[in-house]
């Protein structure tokens, strides 16, 4: 873990500026209430939104990092909260968890290899009064990609969303020896979900390539609209077909007592569910929408 690390590196000037944006009262609120994840080295360090360390005892590092480094840890925080505005549906689809527990969201980071460019986010929410005492008690969101120097994302993000199930699939076995009692067991399941993985890779890769990589809606014709949504639509298919599939599955590991290794398909069924929403709200809706207002 070297997101502090990577981080430090950074200078505010250096930064794309962030052009003016309104957020709702969800993502506001989840922009003051939001807790950040950092690591260095073996140790994760949890920043309150003022940047207090919340735990462990925090060292001379992360320490010196916070002192210098507030700006960028602000801008940090908003652009996580933007994307989750652009690229995500995770505040809606969670609202109602996120709500109950004050608006607090933690944003546990990791660094992509990228010279602290690009990162994985695993989101959580946790009761403010428990954060301390029952930190394992907090429930996964989901998680979301951000390239601190690229906001747009080509394909809507979907390509590096889609690329991220084949990578947590192979956790998935990893975990399974450690975890199951019987892993041999359960092979068929692991065979079909991999089978429907794969067809979700090959085809939704040959489909975007099919597709422009950024939507300009002012060059979009009816009829090019009505093409990308129904090629977005048949990649929301496949991953409908792979997520029911996880869901016989988890339903299986919950009966058997696999309890262990149930919570990590749990994870993986949620990543699935919240990109099937990000589909259904953010892609077809809005092609959709796009859509009607043309014919109209």
């Amino acid at each position: 873990m070297n997101e502090v690390q990577e981080l430090a590196k950074l200078e505010l000037a250096d930064l794309p500026p962030l052009t003016p944006i309104f957020f709702d009262d969800l993502r506001h609120n989840v922009l003051k209430n939001l807790h950040l994840e950092l690591g260095s080295g073996p140790v994760l360090y949890l920043l309150s939104p003022s940047y207090t360390v919340i735990n462990p005892t925090p060292n001379e590092t992360i320490t010196d990092f916070i002192q210098r480094k507030g700006g960028v840890l602000n801008y940090l925080k908003e652009y996580i909260v933007r994307n989750l505005a652009v690229y995500s549906v995770l505040l809606d689809v969670n609202s109602y968890f996120i709500e109950q527990n004050n608006f607090l969201v933690l944003a546990r980071l990791r660094e992509r290899d990228s010279e602290g460019k690009r990162y994985e986010i695993k989101f959580y929410t946790h009761s403010p009064r428990e954060l301390l005492t029952n930190y394992s008690d907090k429930i996964y969101i989901g998680r979301d990609f951000i390239d601190l120097f690229q906001f747009r994302r080509k394909y809507l993000g979907v390509r590096e969303f889609i690329n991220s199930l084949k990578d947590q699939y192979e956790n998935l076995i990893d975990r399974a020896q450690e975890k199951m009692r019987h892993p041999l067991r359960y092979k068929s399941f692991f065979q079909e979900i991999k089978e429907y993985l794969n067809d979700l890779l090959n085809e939704s890769h040959n489909i975007l390539q099919s597709l422009p990589p950024y939507l300009d809606y002012e060059k979009l014709t009816s009829k090019d609209l009505v093409e990308i949504n129904a090629q977005y639509r048949s990649i929301k298919h496949y991953l409908i077909e792979l997520y029911d599939e996880v869901c016989e599955f988890e339903n299986l590991l919950h009966f058997r007592r696999e309890i262990d290794f149930a919570r990590y398909v749990t994870k993986y069924k949620k990543d699935l569910g919240n990109l099937i929403a990000f589909f259904e709200i953010k892609i077809n809706g809005e092609l959709c929408s796009r859509i009607y207002d043309l014919k109209s």
